[in-house]
């Protein structure tokens, strides 16, 4: 990754771990019922781990088992990281990686407070995961592939880490058709996760030449208007009044991004949310 995108993706998800966001905001706690997220999941995992930045519930197509271990790309502030943990059970292991300091830190003190022995958080960029090769039953992640921009790569290292056998489950954005020149070309829009994202196409060619079987990759049908939803939390963040024209300007952020590009392009007309899964051979 390129330190121009890597850095705009950094500071602009280190914004959002900073904003105090959590499912007791109505706007965030709505984009991720819209993505396929319950009422009962989010109650019972630690509020801030859900920062309305889901396009799927990768956790529900996993079909994950007791004692596996699911290694969580992108893991945020921890909430997938915490749903699988309850299917692995106190046997297994949910680990989350992340790319953005301040994910990390709010994702171990999620896990603090939510008293999780069986999850870990590491500090990386999903091209080079400190996880041994062939010891992961199940990789998922949440809006974040698109935001890699070598995809070759990241998805050469899941392969490695997958045992033979292994699954991806993801939720992701792929492109419906090509977007226009003056989104494609704005840094805002990669951040954002359209840039970024390839065709469902181009997506499957990438995990076939990684070396996957049985790719599966489908529409999921979601409203990516619901980010408008979180708008408003996401730039002032709970009780407080940062949108004050007396306030300092914050750093663009997801949901900042995400509502500007709504405004200038109808999403749905060219990007969809989309589950993917895939298998890494038993041979």
């Amino acid at each position: 990754m390129t330190d121009s995108i890597a850095d705009a993706v950094r500071k602009g998800y280190g914004n959002v771990a900073q904003q105090g966001l959590g499912s007791h905001d109505d706007g965030v706690r709505s984009i991720a019922n819209a993505f396929g997220y319950s009422d009962e999941e989010l109650g019972s995992i630690p509020a801030e781990s859900n920062m309305g930045l889901s396009c799927g519930n990768p956790v529900a197509m996993a079909s994950i088992r007791e004692g596996e271990v699911v290694v969580d790309l992108g893991s945020g502030g921890g909430l997938d990281v915490f749903l699988a943990a309850r299917q692995v059970g106190p046997s297994g292991r949910s680990i989350g990686i992340d790319m953005t300091g301040d994910m990390i830190s709010l994702a171990r003190a999620n896990a603090r407070k939510g008293n999780y022995d069986n999850v870990s958080f590491h500090l990386a960029e999903i091209e080079a995961m400190p996880i041994p090769s062939r010891s992961v039953d199940c990789v998922i992640s949440n809006c974040v592939l698109n935001l890699c921009e070598d995809k070759d790569a990241a998805l050469a290292e899941v392969f490695r880490i997958l045992k033979p056998g292994g699954r991806l489950a993801i939720s992701d954005i792929a492109l419906r058709k090509e977007l226009p020149a003056h989104v494609a070309q704005e840094m805002s829009a990669w951040t954002a996760c359209i840039g970024g994202a390839l065709t469902i196409e181009d997506n499957r060619e990438k995990l076939l030449r990684a070396g996957f079987t049985e790719v599966t990759i489908q529409d999921a049908q979601a409203d990516l208007n619901a980010y408008r939803a979180g708008g408003a939390a996401a730039c002032c963040g709970p009780s407080t009044d940062c949108c004050s024209p007396s306030e300092e300007p914050q750093e663009a952020n997801f949901h900042d991004q995400m509502s500007a590009l709504l405004d200038t392009i109808d999403a749905n007309e060219y990007a969809a949310s989309v589950r993917i899964f895939a298998l890494r051979p038993e041979a």
